[in-house]
């Protein structure tokens, strides 16, 4: 029987922890795309949770990003394009969210998971949580999750990230606002989520909805806009050239 990952959301003292977990170091399958958009969307309508905290499980990578077996087996540009839109949907949902989302990391982040990084409200990481933007390198473009990295780091380093496709220290997020805080080890990455989250359990919520539409201003017509990229990587993941990629680096 093969492991096909695992989505769980606890509620405790008005915070909502939502916790994914893959073997294959927490990638993001079409499966576990679609339950964390729904972990998401459930946190935001239920009135016990006042703030959320998304995690990966392990002390290995926080997340993987796209599954290159899903992405090996699209044969089709609508097959192509539904794989994508997961990480549309999720992103959006991520957004949209009326509570704050704070992302809890203990390892390194590529790729598809830099865009879900983007989309929390405030990261709190180790010194370790290293970021890169793989697309590139396996023939693709980072399209869907681009508009929400560019939101939150800002053109010029989104450029960066997205050209040079190699990875760039937490210090470098840290620096271009990926990540709100950094600390030495898990535990203290730990103690400050639990001290931040514990705070925003008690704060106003109408306060705290408010600050994160203003947060997320602009971002109104990201529907088509992610539709469209989507799309796009649908038919680029189809190239000669990504297939060779994809296959080498899988």
């Amino acid at each position: 029987m093969t492991d096909d990952g695992r989505v769980e959301i606890a509620v405790k003292d008005g915070v909502g922890t939502i916790t994914f977990f893959h073997p294959k170091s927490n990638s993001l399958p079409a499966n576990i795309l679609a339950r964390l958009a729904e972990a998401v969307e459930k946190a935001g309508t239920d009135d016990s949770v006042k703030v959320v905290v998304l995690r990966s499980e392990g002390a290995g990578a926080f997340c993987a990003g796209a599954s290159f077996s899903e992405l090996q087996a699209i044969s089709d540009e609508a097959a192509g394009k539904k794989f994508f839109l997961g990480f549309a949907r999720l992103i959006l949902a991520m957004i949209r969210c009326p509570k704050f989302i704070i992302a809890r990391v203990q390892g390194k982040t590529v790729g598809g998971g830099v865009g879900v990084l983007a989309a929390a409200d405030y990261a709190i990481a180790t010194e370790a949580c290293s970021v890169r933007l793989s697309e590139l390198a396996v023939g693709i473009g980072p399209f869907v999750v681009g508009p929400v990295i560019e939101k939150k780091i800002g053109l010029a380093a989104f450029t960066q990230l997205a050209v040079s496709a190699w990875w760039r220290h937490a210090a470098w997020a840290r620096t271009h606002g990926l990540y709100s805080e950094l600390h030495p080890t898990i535990e203290e990455v730990d103690a400050a989520v639990s001290t931040l989250a514990s705070r925003l359990a008690a704060s106003n919520p109408e306060a705290m909805s408010r600050m994160k539409r203003t947060f997320w201003e602009g971002t109104d017509s990201w529907e088509q806009l992610l539709d469209e990229r989507a799309a796009a990587s649908g038919r680029l993941v189809l190239s000669d050239f990504a297939r060779k990629a994809i296959a080498a680096a899988g």
